[in-house]
């Protein structure tokens, strides 16, 4: 058996189905946050760092030092609070080293002047197989693309964090048709993942709830996933998961917070810079046709 060594704490933010999570060693308190939610009111463009300042009370009340802030990849669906949670405690943000695919593309999208294409905006590039010293003990780095290129999990003790590679086994896994998405390198990044102990636990970045479920859930196990996936399961070949796949993905819409999300979070959650009159402004680039 794998001994349970990953302290933890999730935090669902149910307007985004997004979960974050404070991981920490006991021994030290040393603390660190995977994939953090800044709240943004789409129809107002209302910015606001409650669900942050949640995490904040939380390390607070239990005395931990948060040293480190982890994304799993640009989320297309949240906005990251990084910045929020930086400015508060002087932690380092890391993000997977390929996060300049994705400024490069998305630099282009938005006609961005003030985004690099190498990362730069972020205080830690992981490759695959790094470790993240977190008081007496370490996070390593699993590099799993195919959702996106950039994408990371973070493997602590008996947990991993698969940010949105994988979903709860009743609803399957990542989508694979944003830019550089890739749906044979999802596959094999999942079969690594699930090619580990059948007791590891792991964590989702978010959960989306069939109707079939009564409540929100975000644990699973590397067993439950191997048994009951409804798209990865044990004995669906690379073939037919790219198949289908590819078959859900041209069925979907693109994420609600898509545009606004990508802008912050290639910035590793800074606003856009502030214009002459002080204020911040997203930009939606339109489609004639």
């Amino acid at each position: 058996m794998t001994r349970k060594t990953a302290e933890i704490k999730a935090f669902f933010d149910e307007a985004t189905s997004t979960v974050s999570y404070v991981l920490w060693d006991p021994e030290t308190r040393k603390a660190a946050v995977i994939d953090p939610v800044l709240d943004y009111e789409p129809r107002g463009g209302k910015v606001t760092t409650k669900s942050a300042d949640k995490i904040l009370s939380f390390l607070a009340e239990n005395r931990l030092a948060l040293t480190h802030i982890l994304e799993t990849h640009a989320h297309a669906d949240h906005l990251s609070a990084a910045q929020h949670l930086k400015s508060k405690t002087g932690a380092r943000i890391g993000i997977g080293a390929r996060i300049g695919l994705i400024q490069k593309t998305f630099r282009a999208v938005f006609n961005l002047k003030d985004v690099s294409e190498t990362g730069a905006e972020f205080d830690d590039l992981y490759n695959d197989g790094d470790k993240i010293p977190l008081g007496a003990r370490a996070i390593e780095v699993m590099h799993t693309p195919g959702h996106t290129p950039g994408c990371v999990s973070y493997r602590f003790g008996d947990a991993v964090f698969v940010g949105d590679t994988l979903f709860m086994p009743d609803y399957g896994t990542a989508r694979t048709d944003f830019p550089g998405g890739d749906a044979a390198a999802l596959y094999r990044s999942i079969r690594r993942i699930l090619a580990l102990p059948r007791e590891t636990r792991l964590f989702m970045c978010h959960d989306y709830k069939p109707e079939k479920r009564k409540a929100f859930a975000w644990e699973t196990t590397v067993g439950a996933q191997r048994k009951k996936n409804i798209l990865i399961r044990d004995g669906v070949s690379e073939e037919a998961f790219v198949t289908l796949r590819k078959s859900r993905d041209a069925g979907l819409a693109p994420p609600l917070l898509l545009l606004p999300s990508i802008q912050v979070n290639i910035r590793a959650g800074r606003l856009p810079p502030p214009e002459e009159n002080g204020r911040h402004y997203l930009k939606i680039p339109l489609t004639l046709s």
